[in-house]
């Protein structure tokens, strides 16, 4: 990355580490976001507030239990395209480690929980996922600087607003965390564990001297402990001065394994993968001169680990002496299980003070264009699109520009239309070597057009309507792929070149007076006619046109019929439902885009589905309610009614209705890729048969478009009929949640108590079957089912003859996953290509979903969790199995 792109913190926010004080400690930032004044906190940091950040919005939390200062605010992002950064001055090729933290605590007061990505400038991060309103989810990189800053970025919110507490800077020690692959990689901070610690409260800052905080190990989630473990601890000093140099106070206390072993399991997030880890030894308890403490680790599959054996003591060259065994280059699994043994010669069990496990997360190069995209935004520090920080084009890009797919990307796109910018055009810009579209049009720029032949790519120029003087470059022509040039409407003169009269391409060069053909011209440009009276003539017919248009719909013979249903009838039981959204088709717009219903894709008990395809080339599914349903005719407004105010990229998207001739009529957005069901058990197993991965992928999105219907609705709104049929797939095999015919709102927690139970045998709730009452448990309910079909490619109810395979799926799987027999259930077209940690981890939660009681059951935000996680051990493992770790 050019180092014009790390001045662009000038550009987009200019940081205040410190005023003229001693407050705040050397190497140290600590930056409370949402706050408005610096403070000291109880442990003795200093926070300045991010009150100069220019974007985002302040909030408190709101949890009234929630004393700590850096915690009661926060700042939240709209959810849109853009990524939002703070930049940090660092000092270059220096040590750091940051940290982010997260606590939601219900500030917007909708009780939907955000899901958003955080990186480090070009680097994706890590995935922020809340699942609990009260929990600080933390995440920490260990990172060697090679820069004179830094950018984390918020950005691609799937669910609610993304959102930062606190952000945290911290310069480590010269020599600590080193390894030969740091400028690759950085570290990702797994777990850094006190063991034998005295309270549940963790070692930080002023004990940790460089604040990294070690966590308890009787506030972690450990298990397998093995029996006689015992804490054991020591008031003398620990020599400590040692490579990653843990702090006294987490070395003074330790565990024991009296009965000659400790073992402990625990899950490392971010993994399996590629790890740094440390084991901290330092001998605390008084041993009787005859006494020896002498130890092998035990670590599943890594034989040359489990080999050497520990003498603290001499290892350590005597008594309270830190030692460290490290490893810079560990395959770690999700859920890591070591064990220590005594050695037979040894009097003495194991003894463990800490152990740290960081993950490498591979350093990604920005954009070589980043310097020159910097240069030509620096005149223009205080426009909102000059304001967006991070690399231009990764994790994702600016909104006013496209990148390249290339490694690392280049600019292929800047689209400036309408921003006010003026001067010349910037020089820089013919050094953007990618670019294949210029977008400069309808601004107040001046001067002449540069040179842009060494930018071979571009296809598209747009510099209209500005006020540029001078000739019209002959090096245009000389673009082998330009094929739009717009420059009319500015004030160039001389004569267009005939290189660019002869050049297949659309010109408009009208509105410069003194611009003029010269020459002979050649038959194969356009030239786009843009003179006043032109545009009054095509003004006249326009109006034209469009009055014959309305008069000719006034006189439909259809008229009468389309008045039946207007949309704000329809949806008047909700009085805040956005009724422009559910257009009305005329029949006739239906008949041509079926070809009069030729095609049928479908059908059902609401009635028989068609292909289609609209004037504006949408492909679109219609579903055409048969004429003697009640029911249907019910669902069919009901549908109507929610999908006007819903909309979610993994809901089926409404486009409208019809109704004319007593027809009533649904228009979809078409799924090219038919429904879940087809491709598990129906005749598109044999095309595609999905691996694990894909089927995570399924299941995540669905579980997106359901999360959605309970928590990001208004009231919220039960689906009550979720199967595989009713999840589509598109043409990128994303998946979506259709068919909202029996769905209901659930206005204020209030469950809908109906007199007739529906839905689909196999998926139903029995809870619900009994009680009749609709609450969300019941979606949970379903969705565990289909994950069940995911994971065993069985059919809730098999078709099958045999007695044994027609029991419910729920009844067949649930004994197999109590047991721990995942392999009993799992689909055998999926031919062991999957880890069976992330296939347990969804086996263990759908039978969550499935639990008799609905009060018993997750929601669906954190089954959603729980998906996330399985796909990420399934990336990891994938990429493992397949040889792509660079180390």
């Amino acid at each position: 990355m050019g180092k014009g792109l790390f001045l662009f913190w000038l550009v987009f926010y200019t940081w205040v580490l410190m005023e003229p004080s001693t407050a705040e400690l050397p190497g140290f930032f600590s930056l409370d976001c949402g706050g408005s004044q610096s403070f000291f906190d109880e442990i003795g940091l200093y926070w300045t507030p991010d009150d100069q950040f220019a974007f985002g919005e302040r909030a408190n939390v709101s949890l009234a239990n929630e004393t700590r200062a850096p915690y009661t605010t926060l700042r939240y992002f709209p959810a849109d395209d853009r990524k939002y950064c703070y930049t940090l001055n660092v000092t270059t090729r220096t040590r750091y480690l940051i940290r982010a933290t997260f606590l939601y605590g219900n500030f917007d007061s909708n009780n939907v929980y955000p899901n958003f990505e955080i990186s480090l400038g070009p680097t994706f991060w890590s995935k922020i996922v809340i699942s609990n309103a009260s929990t600080v989810e933390v995440r920490e990189l260990i990172f060697l600087t090679s820069d004179p800053t830094i950018s984390v970025c918020l950005s691609n919110a799937t669910m609610g607003n993304p959102f930062i507490s606190t952000l945290e800077l911290r310069q480590i020690g010269a020599s600590m965390y080193s390894t030969g692959f740091e400028n690759q990689f950085y570290l990702s901070t797994s777990a850094r564990i006190n063991f034998g610690a005295e309270s549940e409260e963790p070692v930080r800052y002023p004990d940790d001297p460089f604040d990294r905080i070690w966590e308890s190990d009787s506030a972690n989630y450990l298990v397998d402990v093995a029996a006689g473990t015992k804490k054991v601890s020591t008031q003398f000093l620990i020599d400590v001065n040692h490579d990653e140099r843990p702090p006294q106070k987490v070395m003074q206390t330790a565990i024991v394994g009296t009965n000659g072993s400790l073992t402990y399991r625990f899950n490392l997030d971010g993994f399996p993968g590629n790890g740094w880890a440390y084991s901290y030894f330092a001998e605390i308890e008084n041993l009787a001169p005859e006494d020896t403490r002498k130890f092998r680790m035990t670590f599943p599959g890594a034989p040359e680990i489990s080999k050497p054996v520990v003498n603290i003591m001499d290892n350590a060259s005597g008594k309270y002496r830190l030692h460290e065994i490290g490893f810079e280059n560990l395959t770690l699994p999700f859920v890591f299980s070591f064990k220590f043994g005594r050695t037979i010669d040894s009097s003495k069990g194991p003894l463990l003070n800490a152990i740290e496990i960081n993950k490498y997360v591979k350093k990604i190069d920005g954009s070589p264009d980043g310097g020159v995209i910097a240069s030509i935004i620096s005149p223009y520090t205080s426009a909102a699109w000059a304001q967006e920080g991070g690399d231009p084009c990764l994790p994702i890009p600016w909104t006013w520009v496209r990148c390249s797919s290339d490694s690392p990307p280049l600019i292929a796109a800047v689209k400036l239309s309408g921003q006010n910018l003026t001067g010349n055009i910037p020089s820089d810009i013919t050094k953007l070597s990618g670019l294949v579209e210029l977008r400069l049009d309808g601004n107040a720029l001046t001067g002449s057009i540069p040179d842009l032949s060494s930018c071979m790519n571009l296809e598209i120029i747009h510099l209209e309507n500005n006020q540029l003087t001078g000739e019209l470059p002959s090096s245009l022509a000389t673009l082998p792929k330009l094929k739009e040039l717009y420059v009319q409407n500015n004030k160039l003169s001389g004569t267009v070149p005939s290189g660019l009269l002869n050049k297949k391409l659309n010109l408009n060069y009208t509105g410069n007076m003194g611009l003029h053909e010269g020459g002979k011209r050649g038959n194969r440009t356009k030239i786009i006619i843009g003179s006043s009276v032109g545009a009054a003539v095509l003004l006249a017919a326009t109006i034209a046109f469009c009055f014959f248009i309305q008069k000719g719909k006034r006189n439909s013979k259809h008229d009468d019929n389309r008045q039946i249903l207007p949309t704000q009838r329809l949806v008047s039981s909700l009085s805040n439902a956005p009724t422009e959204n559910a257009h009305c088709f005329m029949l006739s717009e239906i008949e041509e885009a079926t070809k009069k219903f030729e095609k049928k894709i479908g059908s059902g008990g609401f009635g028989d589905v068609f292909y289609g395809k609209l004037k504006d080339g949408r492909e679109i599914a219609v579903k055409v309610l048969s004429n003697d349903s009640n029911q249907g005719k019910r669902e069919f407004s009901n549908e109507v009614t929610l999908l006007s105010r819903i909309h979610h990229r993994n809901l089926v998207q409404l486009l409208g209705y019809c109704q004319e001739d007593g027809r009533n009529m649904l228009v979809y957005e078409f799924m090219h890729n038919g429904t879940l069901k087809e491709h598990l058990f129906g005749p598109l197993t044999r095309e595609r048969n999905f691996n694990w991965i894909k089927r995570l992928e399924i299941a995540e999105d669905t579980a997106r478009g359901i999360e959605y219907l309970h928590t990001g609705c208004v009231p919220a709104i039960i689906h009550r009929d979720l199967k595989s049929t009713n999840i589509l797939l598109d043409s990128n095999l994303r998946a979506k949640v259709s068919d909202f015919g029996i769905s209901k709102s659930q206005v204020d927690g209030v469950s809908h108590v109906s007199s007739a139970v529906r839905g689909t045998v196999g998926y139903l709730d029995p809870e619900y079957c009994i009680s009749q009452e609709s609450t969300d448990k019941n979606d949970v309910y379903s969705f565990g089912v289909i994950l069940l079909e995911l994971i065993s490619g069985r059919e809730a109810i098999s078709n099958k003859s045999s007695s044994v395979n027609c029991r419910h799926i729920v009844q067949w799987a649930r004994p197999h996953i109590e047991s721990g027999d995942i392999q009993g259930i799992i689909d055998p077209n999926l031919r062991e290509d999957y880890d069976v940690q992330s296939m347990r981890k969804i086996a263990e939660k759908a039978l969550m979903c499935v639990q008799p009681n609905g009060h018993m059951r997750p929601s669906i935000s954190e089954v959603l969790k729980e998906i996330q996680d399985a796909l990420l051990i399934e990336r990891e493992a994938l990429a493992v199995r397949e040889g792509l770790s660079d180390l």
